[in-house]
Formats: C-alpha cells, sequence, structure tokens
C-alpha cells in the first residue's frame, strides 16, 4: 500500500491528471498481489458507472447548464438587488443573496464563481470596490451553491457512501441560510470600514419585491419541488435529476421562451465536459477505493482517532483539520470521492451521524477552494479581478472567518443539520 500511495503523490506532482493518477495507482496495488485477479480494476472501473444513484451526477449538471440558458440569472440577479440593493455595498449584498438562490441552478461553487465574476465583476470595479474584497465576495459566497440543494458534491458523497440523498439536501439548508447571513454581516463590516456606499436609498417596498420574487417564482420554486418530491416519494434522486432537466426545458420553452437551440446545443456542450471530468474521477477511483477497503485502511483510521480521544467532537475536529488541509492541496471533488468510502465507516463507528458528517465533509473540502496554495475559486476570481493572492486573503478576512464560523457551528451543533431531516423525513 506504502507503494500505491508513493505513487500517487509522484503523479500529482509531476502533473500527471489526476483521475490517470488515481487510476494508475490502484492498479499498482494488484501487480504486488498475488490472491487478487488482474481482472478485478478492470470490472471495477466499469462497475463504478453502474450505480443506479450516480446518473443523478449527470443528470442534475444537465439541468443546471439549461436553467442557465433560460434567463433565469438574470431574474434572480434583479430580485436579489431589490431585497439587498439598500444595504452599504449592495451589489456584494446582492451577490450573496444571488448566490443563495443560485444553488438549485449551478450545484457548484466553481461554476457559480465564474459566472458571476463575469456578471458583476465589472460593475463591482465601477463601483470602486477593493479588487481583493470583490474577489473576496465572488469567492466565498460561491461556498453557499454547496450547501443550497442540490449540491454536487452532496450527491456524489451520498451515492459513494449509501446515504440519503434527499436528507442531505434538506441537511444543507440551514447551514447554507447561516453563511449566507454570516457573509452579509461580513461584506457590511467591510463596507462600513472602507465607506462603501448603498445601491439604493431606501428599502424597496414590499409591493416591488413581491412582484420581483413572482417574475423569479420557477427558479425558486425549483428546490422545494425536489425536495417534496423526495420526501413524499415521487421520485429517486436519479428521478429527480430526470425531472430536473425537463423542469428546466418546460421553463426555457414555455415560461421565459428565451431558450433556442443554440443555447440548448451550448449547454449540451457544457454538460458533456463537465460529466466527462467527474465520471472519469469516480470509474478510476474504484481500483484505488478497493485497495483502501483490502487494507482495512478505515479501520486503522478509526482505531487511530480511537486512541487519541473518544469524544465525537474532538474527533470530528482532528478530522475537519485533515480535510482543511486536503481541501488547500486537491480539488474538492476527488476528495469526495477518494475519501467518503474511507471516513464514513469511521464517522458511523464513533457515533456521528452520516448526514451530519457529510455536510461537514463537503463544506469542509469546498473551503479549500479558497485557499492557498491550489484553490481553483481562488485562481478563478484572482485572474478575473486581476489582483494577487495576497491582497485577496487581506481584503476578504472577515468573510473568511464567516464560513470558518459556519464550519465551527456544524461541528458544535449537530442538530443546525440533523433537525431538518428529522422533520421532514
Amino acid at each position: 500500500m506504502t507503494l500505491v500511495v508513493v505513487a500517487f503523490f509522484v503523479f500529482v506532482v509531476l502533473g500527471m491528471p489526476i483521475a490517470f493518477a488515481i487510476g494508475i495507482s490502484g492498479i499498482l496495488f494488484f501487480i504486488g498481489q498475488d490472491t487478487l485477479s488482474f481482472t478485478i480494476p478492470v470490472q471495477l472501473t466499469l462497475t463504478q458507472t453502474q450505480n443506479f444513484a450516480i446518473l443523478a451526477i449527470p443528470l442534475f449538471i444537465f439541468a443546471g447548464n439549461l436553467l442557465n440558458e433560460t434567463g433565469i440569472t438574470r431574474h434572480l440577479m434583479k430580485l436579489s438587488s431589490v431585497i439587498a440593493g439598500h444595504m452599504r455595498a449592495g451589489l456584494a449584498q446582492a451577490n450573496i443573496v444571488l448566490s443563495a438562490m443560485m444553488g438549485g441552478v449551478t450545484g457548484s461553487a466553481i461554476g457559480d464563481a465564474t459566472m458571476l465574476g463575469r456578471i458583476l465583476g465589472p460593475s463591482m470595479m465601477e463601483k470602486k470596490y477593493a479588487r481583493g474584497f470583490a474577489a473576496g465576495v465572488i469567492g466565498c459566497s460561491s461556498i453557499i451553491v454547496t450547501m443550497i440543494p442540490p449540491g454536487t458534491g452532496l450527491i456524489i458523497y451520498g451515492s459513494i457512501g449509501e446515504v440519503s440523498i434527499g436528507k442531505l439536501f434538506v441537511a444543507g439548508i440551514l447551514p447554507g441560510i447561516l453563511m449566507t447571513l454570516l457573509l452579509m454581516v461580513a461584506v457590511s463590516i467591510t463596507a462600513r470600514h472602507n465607506g462603501y456606499p448603498a445601491e439604493r436609498e431606501k428599502r424597496a417596498p414590499i409591493k416591488e419585491i413581491a412582484k420581483t420574487s413572482v417574475e423569479c417564482i420557477w427558479a425558486l420554486m425549483f428546490p422545494v419541488i425536489l425536495i417534496a418530491g423526495l420526501r413524499f416519494g415521487l421520485f429517486t434522486p436519479s428521478e429527480a435529476g430526470a425531472f430536473a432537466v425537463v423542469y428546466a426545458i418546460v421553463v426555457g420553452l414555455v415560461i421565459y421562451r428565451e431558450i433556442s437551440w443554440k443555447k440548448f446545443t451550448k449547454a449540451l456542450e457544457n454538460t458533456i465536459l463537465d460529466i466527462g471530468m467527474i465520471m472519469l474521477l469516480i470509474c478510476l477511483s474504484g481500483s484505488l477505493g478497493y485497495a483502501l477497503t483490502w487494507e482495512r485502511i478505515p479501520q486503522a483510521i478509526m482505531v487511530f482517532l480511537l486512541g487519541i480521544s473518544s469524544s465525537p467532537v474532538i474527533i470530528m475536529g482532528i478530522l475537519v483539520l485533515f480535510l482543511l488541509v486536503a481541501g488547500m492541496f486537491m480539488d474538492s471533488t476527488v476528495l469526495i470521492i477518494l475519501l467518503t468510502s474511507m471516513l464514513v465507516p469511521v464517522a458511523e463507528e464513533i457515533g456521528i451521524d452520516p448526514v451530519h458528517f457529510g455536510i461537514v465533509m463537503v463544506l469542509t473540502l469546498t473551503c479549500g477552494l479558497l485557499t492557498p496554495p491550489i484553490g481553483v475559486v481562488m485562481y478563478i476570481v484572482c485572474s478575473i479581478f486581476d489582483c494577487s493572492i495576497v491582497t485577496y486573503c487581506k481584503e476578504s478576512i472577515y468573510l473568511f472567518l464567516a464560513v470558518l464560523g459556519v464550519i465551527l457551528a456544524v461541528i458544535l451543533f449537530p442538530q443546525l443539520t440533523l433537525w431538518l431531516p428529522s422533520v421532514l423525513f
């Protein structure tokens, strides 16, 4: 197993695509095993695609890309401005509200940061926002979409860890709302310190908010319909993904009438690129996952952690520190695929609810997208706003503290994630 781990890190350092680094490392394990057939890694690669629950991933990605082409983003941006435009740094506040609403549309922090950076970046520069602050707002707010259903990370975690995806969707709602509120507080503090004005002179009247909300009702109802359908057994997670695609097409063709054949093919092309990356990772991770299970790595981790402490809170804290560090050096999707099968049994053995652990794990790993040295979202927003990483970190300190505050709250108060699933399920 040592050879496998060393080979994996050598491949990564050499710049090999992460999917192939995982796949080749997994195959190396079987080369040195006399008791295991060399046909197993081939079978594992194929059987990874035969999991019916994983079908939800490409379907939700396709639905999100379709919704992005229907004009929903423009309607949600208008509603966000109406709700938060009267606050200091109103455009930044509107961006955070928009990210919360976009959770049911993009489901991807990287996609959200890229899209909103391009849409709102020029306006933020016109408002004389500090470049590092603007980059931090776009980057940190993009993490919200991983909690508001249907987040791709939660689907992958639920599929691999055999945890209810419906419960994970519901469990992420309150942490997502809490993150939205704390980030808005962080923006308000920074805005007062830097003297950023409000976008509107006074709060929008209820009538205007209601009218704009009606225009956005189809986007706002999307996650609600998904959760209701899962709760009442109308469809499985995979069937929910199929429903989401049909829903997006109907909204684009019948409601907003903005989707065209050109936009449809663009959404299809983007989906193929997104799915190709994720599914290749999932397929090639089968051999490495089998190797970790064969060598009883989860049991070894459990014994090690229990040797440190028997307190679930302390053990959760140790795991979170490990996940934070790991997230700084590798993409969150890769880590969710690699670590879920190892850590879910450990969490269950020490009495941590797998739904609670899933929210903590996905949220913590996704935060690695914001931090040096290999934070993908960090590089995206710094590139869009043409600012250095040092400036980005310095001017976003309150935003980072808000995100860390959410992680601590979720760890210390498990009911923040478990209360809503217990009520609805």
